[in-house]
């Protein structure tokens, strides 16, 4: 997932310095590019990225794996050994996600801050200097922090989506291609309503 999580994050971070870049200028504040790209992309945009090119990656594939396994009997064949399919196939997805994702979601803030810098640098006429130090200045810890637990957050409902829908497929080949967009639209629906959910909290213990 990594090429596709640097592509995307590295695009969001060019288009959020452009629109901002354009609107700070006409105000003589275009210095502040720096702040809208670092603090949106560390709190909420590369976490938020990652996990729905990971619910498309990531989702898809352990439904599709899982409901493979559902068509060809194999989960069944684990539960007479008298092995848990919840502790032998869906435990191990699961911290493996929660695990990932938040390390994905720091290569991903690392990407489209380096987007951002590119616009600012050719666009917005700030140099080097100017760009990372702001960005030292305005994104916090606690930014930081933020967008790990989202990143936790949506790792988790990446693998349920993905590993519930793998579960829950039918005994035919068809099952496992409608098992699979459900997973992803599932996990999208979730992430979303997640970062919403999540503002919240965050809001209210002053991050």
């Amino acid at each position: 997932a990594m090429p596709i999580v640097a592509l995307v994050n590295f695009l969001f971070g060019v288009i959020l310095a452009f629109v901002g870049a354009v609107q700070l200028q006409q105000i003589g504040a275009g210095v502040f590019v720096a702040n809208l790209v670092g603090i949106a992309m560390v709190r909420d945009m590369a976490a938020l990225m990652t996990g729905i090119v990971m619910a498309g990656r990531s989702g898809a594939a352990y439904a599709a794996e899982l409901g493979s396994m559902q068509v060809n009997e194999e989960i069944d064949a684990l539960r007479t050994l008298g092995i848990s399919p919840m502790e032998f196939l869906v435990m191990p997805r699961m911290m493996a996600l929660m695990l990932m994702t938040p390390l994905l979601a720091i290569y991903a803030n690392l990407m489209g801050i380096f987007g951002g810098a590119l616009v600012s640098m050719t666009v917005g006429g700030l140099t080097s200097t100017e760009y990372f130090g702001q960005i030292q200045d305005a994104v916090g810890l606690n930014h930081v922090t933020q967008g790990l637990v989202n990143a936790t957050a949506y790792g988790a409902i990446i693998a349920v989506s993905g590993c519930l829908r793998g579960m829950q497929c039918g005994r035919s080949a068809a099952s496992v291609g409608l098992a699979t967009t459900s997973a992803v639209v599932t996990a999208i629906v979730f992430i979303v309503i997640a970062a919403a959910v999540l503002t919240i909290p965050f809001n209210a213990l002053g991050f």
